[in-house]
């Protein structure tokens, strides 16, 4: 595919010249080196209101648009060094940042956050990015989850269609392990994003249930639906089900991208600091939730 490229001063009163002495688009294209079309959309977009082709207003009008563009128009200073003290010091997510700049009446991208994180020189930036820039391509293939652990199990397609999101009382339920085995018990309210959480000593199934009972007490009388992925630690869920409504999912991961930015939170704020020193305040702005528990 041929690159773009503007046309110069130059080209346009060549274009100017042709065009005066009445040479047809195809002989001025020829002549200057580029398609047909790009004579055609410059007589077209550059003329002057009287309907005549000028070369040096028609350059004037080509630079004022150019100057105009979003990829050339100049981010302000201030608008940076926000969005940068916001990573630095929030550790959010460029989404994040974007959508809190947002709501402030500023608006910039999280592509343009990306960007300046990509380059910085001394790539003390990317430090504060969650994934640290790293990126890894998951070849995802769909296969029918077998879910032999766990008994009388519900498929995640028997699902209410009223639990998209949109109503109180639909949670997802996960258990996020780090690599010396800590578990903590994490469970989502999906229309409010509202976490409840608390460590567990372990991740049998028994131990599962009777947390996720315990968390959820306050709430009895408005739980709707849970939903879990197919991990043995839920195998326990007709326990639970005497009490409310439960349906293992053998697809949450997949579906669920704020349980993985939960996972990440976890998992770099938590794991690698003792959980009496964290506050709580702390880790609601870092997971850009609505509340803990």
């Amino acid at each position: 595919m041929v690159a773009y490229k503007h046309l110069s001063a130059e080209k346009r009163y060549l274009i100017y010249i042709a065009h005066s002495k009445g040479l047809k688009q195809t002989q001025i294209a020829a002549m200057i080196g580029v398609h047909k079309s790009t004579i055609s959309r410059e007589l077209h977009r550059n003329k002057t209101e009287n309907n005549i082709y000028v070369w040096d207003k028609a350059q004037k009008k080509a630079e004022e648009k150019q100057k105009k563009s979003a990829t050339n128009r100049q981010l302000p200073d201030i608008v940076k060094w926000q969005a940068i003290e916001l990573l630095t010091t929030n550790q959010w997510s460029p989404q994040q940042i974007s959508g809190y700049l947002k709501k402030q009446g500023i608006n910039i991208s999280h592509k343009t956050i990306y960007k300046i994180i990509h380059t910085d020189d001394t790539g003390k930036l990317k430090k504060h990015c969650r994934h640290k820039l790293k990126y890894r391509r998951h070849r995802h293939t769909k296969h029918i989850t077998k879910a032999t652990n766990i008994r009388n199990r519900t498929s995640i397609h028997e699902r209410p269609t009223e639990a998209d999101g949109t109503r109180f009382g639909d949670w997802e339920m996960d258990l996020i392990v780090d690599g010396h085995n800590n578990c903590i018990l994490t469970m989502i309210e999906r229309s409010t994003d509202y976490l409840l959480m608390h460590k567990l000593a372990n991740k049998q199934a028994d131990t599962t249930a009777r947390m996720a009972w315990r968390l959820l007490l306050p709430y009895k009388e408005k739980i709707l639906t849970i939903t879990t992925d197919n991990g043995s630690e839920f195998a326990n869920h007709e326990w639970l089900s005497k009490r409310i409504k439960i349906i293992p999912s053998p697809s949450l991961r997949c579906y669920s991208s704020l349980y993985h930015n939960v996972a990440l939170c976890l998992i770099r704020y938590v794991f690698e600091h003792p959980l009496h020193l964290l506050d709580g305040h702390f880790l609601v702005d870092r997971l850009g939730l609505s509340g803990m528990q």
